[in-house]
């Protein structure tokens, strides 16, 4: 069996080497294949990465009456981070808004002097709250319109913001079904000019074939160097098209960051670069393998 293992990548290797033109040919295709699929990879990054920003700059701010206790609202803090659809919760007290305000109009003399003719804060304390997930805030909006938080809570603006979440809701659902769309169609698209090109370096082989099928040799000895050949193909079109990439992301990541600047491609490449490798490899063997065990099973039917 160790002979026979020896002798199948021992040949595996004279076809690679041999068909130095067809093999060429073979490779470029599968690093046209896996630059493809590298470039799905790094675009699913970049547009869930962007999502994911986008989100998290949405929330339901819940405004609480100036004469609400502080131990009320603290009580309403703690009631809705127990909200299985809550992520996070931000408390403002009064004297925090006050003096978010007052920065914010600090240019702005006569607000300046009207807040200081004042004997009280008139802000009332606030809550800044996101969630989960965009299609959850409906949920969150409804639990605090109940009567029974209406004697503090003075406006929950849910409904000022569910245009702008309503559609990112739809920008998410669309940008995750037409990923998936168009990674089916270009790995279809990869796998069957992967197949036929690794075809045509078998077809040229064909004569070989049939004299080693005639000398008895086993279906299995024979398919297994196109098998072989077919994993060289994938690793080698992995390394030279992570090779390509390399530069590809170095020269394109400081664009994408001007315009997403949460999305940085360089680092993400940088950190996830074994990975990376792994999933081109992966791929790349495998239709390697696959192709080569289709295109050969012709010529063992006969």
């Amino acid at each position: 069996m160790a002979t026979s293992l020896f002798r199948i990548i021992k040949y595996g290797f004279q076809n690679f080497f041999r068909n130095g033109w067809l093999s060429t040919t073979t490779i470029a295709i599968m690093v046209l294949t896996l630059f493809v699929v590298h470039s799905l990879v790094i675009f699913s990054f970049m547009t869930t990465t962007a999502l994911d920003a986008l989100k998290d700059k949405i929330d339901v701010s819940v405004y609480f009456r100036v004469g609400a206790p502080e131990d009320e609202v603290l009580r309403v803090k703690a009631s809705v981070e127990k909200l299985s659809e809550v992520k996070s919760v931000e408390y403002v007290s009064r004297e925090e808004a006050l003096a978010t305000f007052r920065a914010r109009h600090a240019t702005d003399d006569t607000i300046g002097r009207a807040l200081d003719e004042l004997d009280n804060n008139p802000l009332g304390a606030s809550l800044n709250i996101k969630a989960n997930d965009p299609r959850e805030y409906a949920a969150i909006a409804a639990y605090l319109n109940n009567d029974t938080l209406s004697n503090v809570i003075d406006k929950v603006n849910y409904a000022q913001n569910e245009v702008v979440i309503q559609r990112l809701i739809k920008i998410a659902d669309t940008a995750e079904k037409s990923g998936i769309v168009v990674a089916v169609v270009l790995v279809l698209i990869a796998f069957l000019v992967s197949f036929n090109t690794i075809r045509l370096a078998i077809y040229s082989n064909r004569e070989e074939i049939g004299i080693m099928r005639l000398v008895g040799a086993s279906n299995s000895f024979i398919r297994g160097p196109y098998i072989v050949e077919g994993i060289i193909y994938g690793l080698v079109g992995a390394i030279i098209s992570l090779g390509m990439a390399a530069p590809a992301i170095g020269f394109v990541s400081p664009y994408v960051s001007v315009f997403i600047p949460e999305v940085d491609v360089s680092k993400y490449f940088a950190t996830n670069f074994l990975s990376l490798f792994g999933i081109q490899a992966l791929v790349g063997i495998g239709l390697g393998i696959i192709s080569s065990t289709f295109a050969v099973r012709k010529y063992l039917n006969k």
